[in-house]
């Protein structure tokens, strides 16, 4: 497979998992949505997951990269299969309003099972090129890299405000280190 190629495939992958994120927090801000902690859990894995795209994008597509993805879209699948199973139970409840029939920890377990499939089949068809750094990344693979970097600073800010430097609620209802900030009091 052509290194542009490559690039161009890695940077739709990251775009895939940049709407996943950017759809998670524009829920979490505009529709007060909190995540548990088991959401937060699923986007670190996301995190990593990228981290290992980026690579692909900025430097080279290597095996390790397409590793990184694979083993950090394993454990986001199984906080995801942890999330479902709470839940699946009859009378237990859902965590969250569902987007198109399901909820987002399920929207999490197709999107990781996607990115290990997608990791595989690279890792399957690609050629191993030379072990010299790429020169330029695409535009396309920069605005990816880019948008990635603004939700995950985005993320970080929101959990932050939410959780604080502690433990986060099981059922989060406000941003509690924000509310100390502002001296906001809520009961309990």
């Amino acid at each position: 497979m052509p290194d542009r190629l490559a690039v161009y495939l890695n940077s739709l992958g990251l775009l895939a998992l940049c709407g996943a994120l950017g759809f998670a927090l524009f829920d979490q801000i505009v529709f007060h949505e909190l995540p548990c902690p088991l959401c937060l859990l699923q986007r670190m894995a996301m995190f990593a997951a990228g981290v290992g795209l980026v690579l692909n994008i900025s430097v080279q597509h290597a095996p390790r990269h397409y590793g990184i993805i694979i083993i950090s879209s394993v454990i986001g699948m199984f906080m995801a299969i942890r999330q479902i199973l709470l839940h699946i139970v009859p009378g237990t409840g859902a965590y969250g309003d569902p987007f198109l029939g399901l909820h987002f920890y399920t929207w999490a377990f197709l999107l990781f099972v996607g990115m290990i499939a997608g990791a595989s089949l690279m890792l399957m068809i690609m050629r191993q090129s030379g072990s010299e750094a790429r020169q330029t990344t695409p535009w396309l693979g920069t605005f990816a890299i880019g948008l990635f970097t603004v939700l995950v600073v985005a993320n970080v800010i929101g959990t932050t405000l939410e959780c604080g430097g502690g433990a986060c609620p099981d059922d989060p209802t406000s941003y509690e280190y924000l509310d100390l900030l502002l001296g906001n009091q809520h009961v309990k």
